[in-house]
């Protein structure tokens, strides 16, 4: 069987995304995909994105990954900005919107948000039809693998917020929907770092075999005082905010 970590929302947390892989590595993980938003947040976002250059074979992009391109009118933005440099910036602004693979016979799509965009957000206690679109073929995604086929299996990141859903298509297929949650900020109320593991057999498109297939979320706690330290140290701009996120694993507006 193989296993592949995924991972999501890294916020330039650096002591999460650590404790995360090290996790990975006592569990011989080797595979690594990040569903995006290495940046925002965290004080900490040039060593997220070259953590993450390092780590993951696949790496799409996230909201704050292509929202930092923009201009920026606030200090945060603007922080973030000139600490990633011109070639960062690059790298994430190319960054793919979509990864697929085959795994146990089924067609596995991750992305960061939604099929239709990096900015729409489908929230765990979105409706049947918000998330069957999910499993949609897009203009972003293209059909999978080159084919009109669409997936049975999607990731995504985005809300913070990890879970794992079957539904039903209408025409009676059965899917499976997973969230990642997020290393860096979990919004769940819990103050542990989040991921997921694939597990399965590496598929060809033209082996389609059934096979056992799971996906595995795990929490994984880490040194919230050491981000904070970090945080402060830094002079990181909306300070108040990031601590008392990272501290209570609850999303402050």
């Amino acid at each position: 069987m193989d296993n592949i970590a995924v991972i999501s929302d890294i916020h330039g947390n650096l002591p999460a995304l650590e404790a995360v892989v090290q996790d990975i590595r006592r569990r011989h993980i080797r595979r690594i995909v990040c569903l995006g938003d290495l940046v925002g947040k965290g004080p900490q976002p040039c060593e997220a994105v070259d953590r993450i250059r390092e780590l993951c074979e696949t790496t799409v992009q996230g909201n704050w990954d292509h929202g930092i391109n923009n201009p920026q009118d606030k200090e945060t933005g603007l922080w973030q900005q000139r600490l990633l440099g011109t070639e960062r910036l690059r790298y994430l602004r190319e960054l793919p919107f979509s990864a697929e693979l085959w795994l146990s016979g089924r067609r596995v799509r991750l992305f960061h948000a939604s099929a239709q965009s990096i900015y729409h957000r489908v929230l765990r206690k979105a409706n049947k039809k918000e998330k069957l679109a999910m499993f949609e073929n897009t203009d972003q995604t293209g059909g999978f693998a080159g084919t009109e086929l669409t997936p049975d299996v999607i990731g995504y990141g985005d809300i913070h917020v990890p879970y794992v859903q079957t539904l039903k298509s209408k025409a009676g297929q059965g899917l499976l929907l997973f969230n990642t949650g997020s290393v860096g900020a979990p919004y769940d109320g819990l103050p542990y770092a989040s991921y997921a593991i694939l597990e399965g057999e590496t598929s060809h498109p033209a082996c389609l075999e059934p096979a056992p297939f799971s996906v595995q979320l795990v929490r994984v706690p880490y040194d919230v005082e050491q981000a904070v330290a970090i945080a402060e140290r830094v002079g990181l701009p909306n300070l108040e905010r990031f601590i008392g996120e990272i501290r209570s694993g609850i999303e402050r507006k």
